[in-house]
């Protein structure tokens, strides 16, 4: 009935879609088989993109040919920059999206797409002999042939909705959970663990008072994730913020005894950085009051997202607390917020590539490998569907370095860290964040991705080459020409720098603290009418790089330095026990884990400074 594919793709979420579409965009024949073509790509919790870190990652993804940022910028309601008055490496895109669009736009291109096609039905287990994986198995008993297959299974795992005193099976608000992977993983040596998400109430947006609460506007001239020139809306929705109460908490705190978080029902792990709201006041007490963002899900529809509301309580008890919040005295509720436990999977059991140790061409993705967010999850199919293509046809894997990109940091955390909670993506967790800015991603990434052979990247490497001649040109003319005190002493002063005695290069003045490009070009006329010629991507880049070049070029060297240990390669399935000299610990971690590089092994959780100078000893450095 089916024919042997390149790849099989587990779930349609949004690591499954990346998965799919990248390995079909290099030449693979895909199968995506999900339980229900109806919700691909579905904004399972919060309907937006982007945000602290997690912006940079869709650039990213973007860069190297996904979809996920083309998609998000189509669906787009609104738009922000966030961390605009801090320096531009943690400067962070992010956006509102219209739910509906988002999944139906990601279908749409799914579909479009010659070397993909689908099956609907739940995948009891993968087919494997001689320790590689040779397809999956259905629920009704059929056997889908592949010579790799990527696991994106997100919440669905053995999941458990849990919503008070009420607990049933499901993955999902109105779907039902996945059974028998884990069962037949742990048969094959798999370890896993549990985890815990959750998700708000959804409310009826006409029955809240917004003129109780601050209004919170996009950018004015939307921003976008893509690269490309993609259509952006003419007008943009409000979001609202409006705040908890001690009238709220003492409401829901009615219900601490029938929580399933405080009275042990869940088990799992959640997330630290997105905790529940019940969660939230009683590990901050002291506070009286809490932030709630008021985010609408689409054009078309009054469905509102209580961001900052999570909550397993009794449904009872999340109505009436909600209802004392202010704006939401006459709120309705569409459905009530759960928490949900389900299986991971320790990422440590895996290859930098993402494939699995234990079976050869099984790779795992997403929210199995103890990851929450759509962007960490996103990423991590993109880079599990090019290994997996990759594999199969006997090319180097494509592995992204810490210096390279935030991806390169995510894989590099969860394969030597591993991670006991769920993951997600800070850019305190990239060393090297000012080389890795959401605005350069094209830059460090498209090119790697050409080189791979990525369909479509024609027109982003001709964007890619002019942006990049553009600001060279920029930073030339900036070095060339000179400005008066007579033309630029007034904004200094302005703006308390102190004022020229005689004329100086324009390179001279962009480099000092709170002089803008913008400034100096409404100073002199010769640098207004040259950058109108330019792309503005092109003339922030250049103003950057001259802003921080000190800083850039400080973590650069870094970079340098740590590249020459990223040089050293280590003997695969090599037994560290026979190495007295290092550490108990570091022998157990360097076996389990297997590092390629000195590098690699430097990073591992227990491997001391001590220890890598016994490997640099032992490989004859």
């Amino acid at each position: 009935m089916f024919p042997e594919y390149d790849l099989i793709v587990v779930g349609g979420g949004h690591a499954g879609c990346e998965a799919a579409v990248a390995a079909a965009n290099l030449g693979s024949k895909v199968m995506l088989v999900t339980m229900n073509m109806q919700v691909i790509a579905q904004m399972s919790c919060n309907p937006a993109m982007g945000g602290v870190a997690k912006g940079q990652i869709v650039r990213e993804i973007d860069a190297l040919g996904g979809y996920t940022g083309i998609v998000s910028d189509y669906s787009m309601v609104q738009f922000r920059m966030l961390n605009l008055s801090k320096g531009p490496a943690m400067w962070s895109p992010r956006t509102q999206n219209d739910r509906m669009m988002f999944a139906a736009k990601w279908r749409q291109l799914a579909e479009e797409h010659p070397n993909v096609d689908f099956w609907q039905e739940m995948v009891k287990g993968i087919v494997v002999k001689d320790g590689r994986v040779k397809g999956v198995r259905t629920g009704m008993g059929l056997e889908i042939p592949a010579k790799s297959v990527v696991l994106t299974n997100g919440t669905f795992l053995n999941g458990i909705i849990h919503i008070g005193e009420k607990q049933f099976g499901g993955g999902r608000a109105g779907e039902k959970a996945a059974t028998g992977i884990t069962e037949q993983l742990h048969e094959l040596g798999f370890r896993s663990g549990r985890m815990k998400t959750g998700t708000p109430p959804r409310i009826d947006g006409r029955t809240l008072d917004y003129s109780k609460m601050e209004a919170q506007f996009g950018d004015e001239g939307a921003g976008r994730f893509s690269f490309i020139k993609t259509d952006l809306p003419e007008q943009q929705l409000q979001c609202h913020i409006t705040y908890t109460n001690p009238d709220v908490h003492e409401q829901l705190k009615t219900g601490f005894d029938r929580s399933p978080m405080f009275n042990g029902r869940i088990r799992g792990i959640g997330p630290r950085y997105c905790p529940s709201i019940e969660d939230k006041i009683d590990r901050f007490s002291q506070r009286d009051r809490h932030q709630i963002f008021v985010e609408p899900e689409g054009w078309n529809t009054c469905e509102i997202y209580v961001n900052g509301f999570s909550s397993s309580l009794p449904e009872d008890v999340q109505y009436k607390a909600l209802r004392k919040i202010t704006g939401f005295e006459n709120a309705k509720m569409f459905r009530p917020g759960y928490a949900i436990e389900y299986d991971f999977f320790p990422p440590t059991q895996l290859k930098l590539t993402l494939e699995t140790r234990l079976v050869e061409n099984l790779y795992f993705a997403g929210q199995i490998n103890g990851t929450t967010g759509y962007e960490e999850a996103a990423c991590q199919g993109m880079m599990a569907g090019i290994n997996a293509h990759l594999k199969i046809n006997e090319q180097e894997p494509f592995i992204l370095k810490r210096s390279e990109a935030y991806i390169g940091v995510l894989i590099d955390d969860l394969v030597n860290k591993g991670t006991d909670e769920p993951y997600r993506m800070f850019t305190s967790r990239a060393e090297y964040r000012i080389l890795l800015r959401q605005d350069n991603a094209d830059l460090r990434l498209s090119p790697l991705a050409a080189k791979l052979g990525m369909r479509g990247m024609e027109e982003r490497m001709d964007r890619v080459e002019l942006k990049k001649t553009e600001m060279e040109e920029i930073i030339r003319f900036f070095k060339k020409e000179s400005i008066s005190p007579e033309q630029v002493n007034i904004m200094l002063e302005e703006k308390n720098s102190s004022t020229l005695s005689q004329k100086v290069k324009l390179h001279s003045v962009i480099t000092r603290p709170h002089i803008s490009l913008k400034n100096l070009a409404s100073c002199h006329q010769g640098l207004q009418d040259f950058i109108k010629k330019c792309d503005p991507e092109s003339v922030q880049l250049a103003e950057i790089k001259m802003k921080y070049e000190g800083y850039i070029a400080r973590e650069q060297d870094q970079v340098d330095k740590m590249e020459r240990l990223e040089k050293v390669k280590l003997p695969q399935k090599f037994d560290y026990q026979s190495v007295k000299a290092l550490s108990a610990e570091a022998r157990e971690k360097l076996n389990s884990v297997q590092p390629m590089t000195i590098g690699q092994a430097s990073r591992i959780s227990g491997v001391t400074p001590a220890d890598i100078s016994v490997l640099l000893v032992h490989q004859g450095r």
